[in-house]
């Protein structure tokens, strides 16, 4: 399969992707836990079926540590014994985040609510960029139809 665009080589794409990628930057360094990062970077990409995602962050997650038996479980997180109650609280807010047009309200008060428990405001602000900025990196790739497997952690620095 041939991606539509090549993001990097088009001149305006490359543009917004670069400035896109300072976002995440910012998010990279922030409070947020490495951890919890990457299982929302996981869980968006799944619920919006981008391979592309799916296969960077899940080897970036083993590459910082994460366990193949959590990433394994990532998408039945509601069963799963594996994950804190805090990781629990950004996985809800993640699925409803990403979500959006299946639910007539959004992102219902319980499931901030209990974010919120968990997560401090400058905490929080990354959460829900982090889930934005991933629907966006995941919208981009599956209408291009960028290619999963080829990529190589730390590949885009």
């Amino acid at each position: 399969m041939d991606a539509r665009l090549n993001y990097f080589a088009n001149p305006l794409a490359g543009k917004a992707m670069k400035n896109l990628m300072a976002v995440s930057k910012v998010l990279a360094g922030s409070d947020l836990p490495t951890t919890v990062q990457h299982l929302v970077e996981v869980r968006a990409s799944q619920i919006n079926g981008c391979g592309f995602c799916t296969d960077m962050h899940t080897k970036e997650a083993t590459h910082s540590g994460e366990t193949q038996e959590r990433l394994n479980l990532i998408a039945a997180w509601r069963e799963a014994t594996v994950f804190t109650e805090a990781e629990r609280a950004a996985l809800e807010l993640t699925e409803q985040g990403t979500r959006v047009a299946d639910a007539a309200g959004g992102v219902d008060d319980e499931a901030w609510a209990n974010a919120a428990k968990h997560f401090d405001e400058d905490q929080l602000a990354a959460l829900t960029t982090l889930i934005a900025v991933i629907n966006a990196y995941n919208r981009i790739n599956i209408i291009t139809r960028q290619p999963a497997g080829n990529y190589k952690v730390g590949m885009f620095g």
